[in-house]
């Protein structure tokens, strides 16, 4: 019996989202205040093409979409779930890429004040919306090019974009770390573990990422009691950069980032889980 899907309380979805993005706001403003900020704002990041001007207009536009799209009419889409979203998610790349330049030409494409003013406006309308009841239905439907999907479930995936877009820009910029919302981080961690656990389907190896999430995964003889045969342990960080393609198995394993014991425990076949 495949195991019960994960559910995550909204009023702490909600508490996660609004201070990972309060958190994102601090970090831009930080940049932008910067007398080297039109330098830093031109750096490269790991996302491919993109300088980190890019990445704020591309994390802007993520955090804007669901106020920007709240009162939407519903179309009648298939149900779309978080581990469906997390597979399904680097189909729309292209799509992603070009809102994203287009945000940056435009919105984005002015000095470094104004880059945190368009920062601040997206930002702004999403804590507003959390504020507000609506978005505590449990019924409520939110559609997306995927599919449709319940808004509570809508808010996990800001929170994979504010905590994975988060790290990207700590990284662009050299940065010792990111000040993420714990809570924000742990749903992450937990979703990316669940999606792998969907794509690789077993109980051959059991997948540790304490302290928030353990699952077991990938075909092959299922352990019931003891020591699994086949053990892979990380931290969250390393997990959601191995998860979206940030990090190479291999490197982090010679890192010792990631222990892996057992024969089937060579994951690399299976990630990322999020392109």
């Amino acid at each position: 019996m495949p195991p019960k899907p994960r559910t995550y309380q909204p009023a702490k979805v909600i508490a996660a989202l609004v201070a990972q993005t309060g958190a994102l706001r601090t970090a831009v403003h930080e940049l932008c205040a910067r007398p080297d900020a039109a330098e830093r704002l031109a750096r490269p990041t790991r996302m491919g093409e993109w300088t980190v001007r890019e990445l704020l207009a591309h994390l802007a536009v993520q955090i804007d979409w669901v106020p920007a799209h709240f009162d939407d009419p519903q179309e009648g889409r298939p149900p779309l779930d978080l581990p469906g979203w997390v597979a399904a998610v680097g189909t729309v790349a292209p799509l992603l890429d070009e809102q994203a330049r287009a945000t940056a030409r435009g919105e984005f494409a002015g000095d470094p004040a104004s880059v945190a003013q368009a920062f601040d406006r997206a930002a702004s309308g999403l804590v507003h919306l959390l504020s507000e009841d609506g978005v505590r239905d449990p019924q409520r439907r939110f559609e997306i090019r995927l599919g449709s999907m319940t808004l509570a479930d809508m808010l996990v995936t800001r929170l994979v974009e504010t905590v994975v877009h988060a790290d990207d820009l700590a990284a662009a910029l050299g940065l010792d770390g990111f000040p993420h919302d714990r809570q924000a981080v742990a749903a992450v961690t937990r979703l990316l573990a669940d999606a792998f656990a969907e794509r690789a389907p077993g109980g051959a190896v059991e997948l540790r990422i304490p302290p928030y999430a353990v699952v077991q995964a990938v075909e092959g003889p299922r352990h019931t009691r003891g020591t699994p045969p086949n053990v892979v342990e990380t931290d969250p960080l390393t997990w959601i950069r191995l998860a979206t393609g940030r990090a190479d198995w291999a490197a982090a394993v010679d890192a010792a980032a990631v222990s892996a014991s057992g024969e089937r425990s060579d994951l690399r076949a299976y990630l990322p889980v999020l392109g």
